[in-house]
């Protein structure tokens, strides 16, 4: 497992509680879910592969086991949470004779959940604000993390395997229970090729005809199959790019604001509109 900074960020936030909180109440699982003790944002998660059932045995790699012992100064006894994106969070006990070796699983705190069918859909960028901008997706809720290579891309090589050690950094830190899939790059055509039309296109646009995002998202409407938010380069999309893309059927044109955004902060931005206008924030 890749660890790219230690240390949580999101622990014992207002805002992850509140969610829970209203998240608790809903159907199938409301009655068992109140009767579940308060979600923990405090203690240290850990995402691991197994399945995870009570009184399982799950060794630790030589990364996790440094990561509890010397990061977080933790040893057997100690508890900690973890999940594996399929079957809720549970607590967990530390074992080994001096050192964290392996985690007995005691019981499940939380059951899994679902994102909503949301994919962000970017133009790569380098390094460390590709980094920044795959846990800032993460956080927003996005199912799906796609790069596509455009016209102007500046960055033709990515690292699928870095992307996805941030997608299980920012699911630890927030305590997000289903990992988001990270897709491999492909060309702009080509994903609009085999796109679901079905699917409503956000297309993070300067040049839309309606400045307001709120009212460009409630005009798409809610009849369709999931989202498709698509944030291009720095550089902008080329004339036949942009073309292509506002003839897709179900589309909607969002400007977000009157100043231009850096590519990883336009993702925030756009994630964070739909998500409080077509997604889970609505809850």
């Amino acid at each position: 497992m890749g660890r790219l900074r230690g240390g949580g960020l999101c622990h014992g936030t207002a805002p992850l509680r509140f969610q829970w909180d209203r998240l608790c109440t809903g159907a199938p699982h409301g009655l068992w879910m109140a009767l579940m003790p308060p979600a923990d944002f405090a203690s240290p998660r850990l995402f691991v592969a197994p399945p995870l059932t009570a009184g399982a045995t799950i060794a630790l790699d030589r990364n996790q086991a440094n990561y509890l012992g010397n990061v977080l100064r933790l040893g057997p006894g100690d508890t900690i949470l973890v999940f594996n994106g399929h079957d809720g969070e549970w607590r967990a006990a530390i074992a080994g004779r001096k050192r964290a070796e392996s985690l007995t699983v005691e019981s499940q705190t939380r059951p899994q959940d679902a994102l909503p069918d949301v994919a962000y859909v970017f133009a790569p960028l380098k390094h460390a604000r590709l980094d920044y901008m795959a846990q800032k997706a993460v956080e927003m809720g996005a199912r799906t993390l796609q790069p596509v290579l455009t016209r102007l891309t500046q960055v033709s090589r990515v690292n699928v395997e870095r992307m996805r050690a941030n997608v299980i950094e920012a699911a630890e830190q927030c305590g997000i229970l289903t990992l988001a899939d990270v897709a491999d790059p492909v060309r702009l055509d080509t994903w609009l090729a085999a796109r679901d039309e079905a699917r409503l296109l956000v297309f993070c646009d300067e040049g839309a005809d309606l400045a307001d995002p709120v009212a460009a998202l409630k005009a798409a409407g809610t009849d369709h199959a999931g989202i498709d938010v698509l944030v291009g380069p720095e550089g902008g999309f080329a004339p036949d790019e942009r073309e292509r893309l506002i003839r897709v059927p179900r589309l909607a044109r969002l400007a977000l604001g009157p100043r231009i955004l850096r590519a990883d902060t336009a993702a925030v931005a756009a994630l964070a509109l739909v998500q409080a206008v077509n997604g889970d924030w609505r809850r």
